[in-house]
């Protein structure tokens, strides 16, 4: 049953009214529930069952230090893709021995604090990464351990934004490059080859291209090890997709149930297996509220305008994505169509169009599966503070996050005069 519920005409986050947690914060925010996501995360590790597995979380998806601190504590691991989402894992009490660092972009810098707090495993996704790996890790005394992130040409079907997988992008080795880079690793003296990670993308609702892909990697991640290269685990990466509307992705059962599957049909049912969801854990567990501002009424359209914009979700603009809206209590009025739109200057500026409700300006609505990839998108476009977060936790709420203020918006700037006068 799903933590986000009406009790009469109210929708309740667990056992709080929304409308009562926007009454105390303001509006927009972000509220998130804590036993959505640790059922989420529980609903994995329940899947690996007896298969030795690790579940990194992917921080990218929500790096709220809430949220992070929830999961190290259940026992998760973590997939950062820069020094900042360390930090944020360091902040929140996560076991850096439990982080691995994804990423094609990764700078000296990043790779010395991760070297220095000892994190499990970099996920590497070029032969020049690697150089520049390996010399940090000779100047520091050290040795790095290193999976090798593959390119396995896979057409994950998905928003070619968020598609990883296919030869013309940016992500990953080619797997013939990275099989002939594991049987020559004695070139590099300070990395160990400890593991192969392979992430084909983001927002999955079908079986075939994890499938597809696995049937690429693994006989080639077989015949290493017959070679003698000691790997120890298979990171199949993330990209699970959640329903926001009509997809029917797979149930996370079955797609832990299909990664063993392929691992046993290869001989490698002893390897660890290495997983990082972000969106199948957090984007169900966390809403976007927002206040109706004006009801607005042309020729060709009725508008409900309200006071979250594009800067606060930016998913609908940015990928045409749709997300349910609903009304944080049910009136009895008629129920019409609305396009729900922000007061951000931008045409883009639409969460839904169309949608049926009965609201009147004040009304609430909450904008669903918005724990993934809300917050963590936003920006203070058109200088609008972003908004607060709220962690719900049975009969409680906490704010986890402030809201941001107008001298927040400025910190950090200054004013230079003429001739240099500050």
């Amino acid at each position: 049953m799903s933590v986000f519920a009406y009790r009469g005409e109210r929708l309740f986050v667990e056992d709080v009214a929304l409308v009562d947690i926007v009454s105390a914060v303001g509006s927009p925010c972000y509220i998130y529930s804590r036993r959505a996501l640790t059922e989420a995360y529980q609903a994995f590790r329940e899947a690996l069952g007896a298969q030795r597995g690790l579940i990194c979380y992917a921080v990218k998806a929500n790096g709220n230090l809430a949220l992070l601190a929830i999961l190290a504590d259940l026992g998760a691991g973590f997939d950062i893709v820069s020094q900042g989402e360390l930090e944020r894992v360091l902040a929140a009490g996560g076991d850096p021995k439990r982080v691995v660092f994804s990423g094609v972009g990764k700078t000296e810098g990043e790779m010395r604090r991760a070297l220095e707090v000892g994190i499990r495993c970099f996920n590497v996704e070029s032969m020049a990464e690697l150089a520049r790996l390996d010399a940090i890790a000779c100047a520091l005394h050290v040795r790095a351990p290193v999976s090798l992130r593959v390119n396995p040409d896979v057409d994950a079907k998905t928003h070619p934004y968020i598609a990883t997988g296919l030869k013309e992008n940016k992500f990953g080795i080619p797997l013939g490059e990275a099989v002939a880079c594991y049987r020559e690793q004695a070139c590099y003296a300070h990395l160990s080859f400890v593991g192969m990670d392979c992430h084909i993308g983001s927002q999955l609702t079908d079986l075939g291209p994890f499938a597809d892909a696995l049937d690429r990697i693994l006989p080639e991640f077989a015949g290493l090890r017959r070679a003698g290269v000691a790997l120890t685990h298979v990171d199949v990466g993330g990209g699970l997709g959640v329903r926001y509307r009509d997809e029917q992705p797979p149930t996370v059962a079955a797609y832990v149930a299909l990664l063993k599957d392929r691992l046993a049909a290869h001989g490698l049912s002893d390897q660890e297996l290495v997983l990082e969801p972000g969106r199948a854990l957090v984007a169900s567990a966390g809403v976007l509220a927002t206040r109706v501002e004006y009801i607005k009424e042309t020729e060709a359209r009725r508008f409900a305008i309200v006071d979250a914009g594009m800067n606060d979700l930016i998913r609908p603009a940015l990928y045409g994505a749709w997300q349910g809206v609903t009304a944080a209590c049910r009136r009895l009025g008629p129920v019409r169509e609305y396009d729900i739109v922000g007061p951000v200057c931008e045409s883009a500026d639409v969460f839904g169009r169309g949608r049926r409700l009965a609201i009147e300006p004040g009304d609430i609505l909450a904008i669903g599966e918005a724990g993934a990839y809300g917050f963590a998108m936003s920006s203070q476009y058109n200088a609008r503070p972003r908004a607060a977060e709220v962690l719900v936790d049975g009969t409680e709420f906490h704010v986890v996050r402030r809201r941001e203020t107008y001298e927040d918006l400025m910190r950090g700037e200054c004013v230079v005069r003429a001739g240099g006068r500050s």
